[in-house]
């Protein structure tokens, strides 16, 4: 049974207001100034309560910037709560970062490996996918080269056909489907529609408002870390429209 349970959930990030600092500046901070590199708090996510069960359907919605993604991946367990209780039961499987976890001088018959291990797969079900990840991907002899020599289309096609090869149960999306050239569009979005309604919860964080209505039956509005309206996905993006709107017309 699959199972989201965020109880007052905040994520803070300690982050340096410099990257980094040469070894003269650092000296002569060091000296005269009380901090050489001073830390900030930067407050992602304040306050989530969200409750979703299997059979839901999830559109995250807001301005870029909002906490949007790093929601989805505090759900996926890449950001663990800095206060807060976060339970997620079922096996997840995340669609963005697509090309995580390739190695460059590996070939893509080697990465298809790699990629699966990853997501949570054996040595026995890659064997058993591999060749259907092959076809689906259309790269042909270019899977017996090192991917260091595939153009960034031909990555993300081998990267989306190893992504989708899976059994969802929570299925988190966000953004994915720009990838190849039309004729793979078509297929990638045949594929995402496939993979959406076996999932038994879904999470979708997208910009394209039209269609969320039609894959989602609820919404969450984000705006600066926090949720500012939860409840029937068209409600949600029509409140967010004109909200949008409004604000368009007083900036004019």
């Amino acid at each position: 049974m699959a199972r989201i349970e965020l109880e007052h959930v905040n994520l803070t990030f300690r982050v340096r207001r410099e990257r980094r600092i040469g070894l003269k500046d650092f000296l002569i901070k060091r000296l005269f100034l009380q901090s050489q590199n001073p830390i900030m708090e930067v407050r992602a996510l304040q306050d989530i309560n969200l409750r979703l069960n299997q059979g839901d359907r999830l559109a995250i919605i807001g301005h870029n910037g909002a906490g949007k993604s790093t929601m989805l991946k505090l759900l996926a367990g890449i950001y663990q709560p800095s206060s807060g209780r976060r339970l997620v039961e079922g096996r997840v499987s995340s669609l963005f970062d697509l090309a995580l976890g390739f190695e460059i001088e590996a070939n893509g018959w080697e990465n298809i490996a790699y990629r699966s291990y990853l997501q949570g797969e054996t040595p026995a079900s890659v064997r058993a996918k591999k060749q259907a990840i092959a076809e689906f991907s259309e790269l042909g002899d270019f899977l017996n080269m090192p991917v260091r020599y595939y153009s960034s289309g031909m990555m993300v096609r081998l990267a989306f056909s190893i992504a989708t090869a899976i059994e969802p149960e929570i299925l988190l999306v966000d953004e994915v489907l720009s990838v190849g050239d039309l004729a793979f569009q078509s297929k990638a979005r045949e594929r995402m529609r496939d993979m959406m309604a076996k999932a038994h919860l879904l999470v979708v964080v997208s910009h394209d408002l039209d269609s969320l209505p039609h894959i989602c039956n609820q919404a969450i509005w984000m705006d600066h870390g926090r949720i500012r309206m939860m409840g029937l996905c068209a409600e949600v993006i029509a409140a967010y429209r004109s909200s949008v709107g409004q604000g368009q017309a007083a900036a004019a």
